[in-house]
């Protein structure tokens, strides 16, 4: 448990004006440490976003935060050009003293600043189909703004993070290794993934023959990850940033629909309130297709429906292979935690799998 005067003097590394108040902890994220550092400047309360990286599945730091760094910067410029304002519409890291823009304590564990949005707000489920066709024009319009970003720039921080073929191979392993000696529990989630090998190559494998482009993506859009307007209710800010780098349209449009078009947080444990949505999987994708459809390939819109299911399959997967390794990738709250959430997701899996021709003609339809 760190102390205040712990905080006050990581927070004294970074180009902060004004005087350490607080750290107040914030509780959502399941990989880094997250806390609302508060300081007053010439009478006024100021905000920022402190976070502790979690060095242990983000082994390259400075390679984090280049990526950071170079598209926060290059979304800046792209708002002010706009007539936005870079303060509320993007992340940025604050710089250290000196001059980097994360700091490493004698401990060894890294510490970054970003800004803090004030007035907004997340949601971890989205109910409002307007709403949610908002959602997917903001992560639309995200990756339409960093469409002309050079690529080549960006480190690739967790390779293979989204190869959904690399997952499976993963569970297979922890299957067989049984760290934890959990899977005589999870025979039939372990199953459920078998019977769905052959689908986890698709993605990957149109990659490889070049018939899907690589872009800069963001790789991690849960809908909690967009910040929303408390007045206006418009969505103002993409957040959690630790997985920018190059990816596919794909995977960014899956993982929302995934988190999105649901009826329920990702760790309900009962399955009779998990359902998910074909309503709100067309709202967003006509908002992700009304910001990005028109710098999106033919193959790519086709392949929407697809992504949702493979992105929601690949979560569920990571979700069970940490429950049979033991519990040592994601924060758990409960000895089963991790299992319920794989549940959860395979659940939605089968929903997608019942209702896939209505999605192919959402897709056909908002393009």
């Amino acid at each position: 448990m760190m102390t205040q005067e712990a905080f006050r003097q990581i927070t004294d590394n970074f180009m902060i004006s004004g005087e350490f108040m607080e750290c107040r902890p914030i509780k959502d994220g399941h990989i880094n440490n997250t806390f609302n550092a508060v300081f007053r400047n010439n009478g006024r309360e100021m905000h920022y976003l402190l976070q502790q990286v979690n060095t242990a599945v983000f082994k390259n730091p400075e390679q984090l935060m280049i990526n950071i760094d170079l598209v926060t910067s290059f979304l800046r410029d792209k708002i002010m050009a706009c007539g936005g304002d870079p303060e509320r519409e993007t992340l940025y890291c604050k710089p250290c003293r000196d001059g980097k823009k994360y700091y490493t304590d004698e401990d060894g564990r890294v510490w970054r600043v970003y800004n803090f949005v004030n007035d907004a707000e997340s949601f971890n489920t989205m109910e409002d189909p307007q709403l949610f066709y908002k959602a997917g024009y903001a992560f639309g319009d995200f990756q339409k703004k960093l469409a002309d970003f050079p690529i080549e720039n960006l480190y690739e921080t967790i390779p293979d993070f989204h190869n959904t073929a690399r997952r499976y191979r993963n569970l297979m392993q922890s299957v067989q290794k049984n760290a934890s000696g959990r899977r005589s529990v999870c025979e039939k989630e372990i199953e459920f993934a078998r019977a769905r090998r052959d689908e986890t190559y698709i993605l990957i494998g149109k990659i490889e023959t070049g018939e899907l482009p690589v872009r800069v993506t963001h790789n991690d859009t849960k809908i909690n990850n967009i910040l929303f307007d408390k007045k206006t209710g418009e969505p103002i800010c993409i957040v959690d940033l630790d997985t920018v780098m190059p990816g596919l349209s794909l995977y960014d449009f899956g993982d929302a629909i995934r988190s999105g078009a649901t009826t329920a947080e990702e760790d309900e444990a009962d399955l009779s309130k998990v359902h998910f949505d074909p309503a709100l999987f067309r709202k967003y994708t006509e908002g992700f297709l009304a910001a990005a459809g028109g710098s999106l390939t033919k193959a790519e819109i086709e392949l929407l429906p697809l992504s949702a299911k493979l992105m929601t399959l690949e979560c569920g997967m990571r979700f069970l292979t940490d429950f049979i390794d033991g519990d040592v990738y994601f924060k758990t709250q409960y000895p089963e935690h991790n299992l319920v959430r794989c549940r959860n997701q395979f659940k939605l899996v089968a929903d997608m799998e019942a209702q896939f021709d209505e999605m192919k003609q959402i897709a056909a339809a908002s393009c």
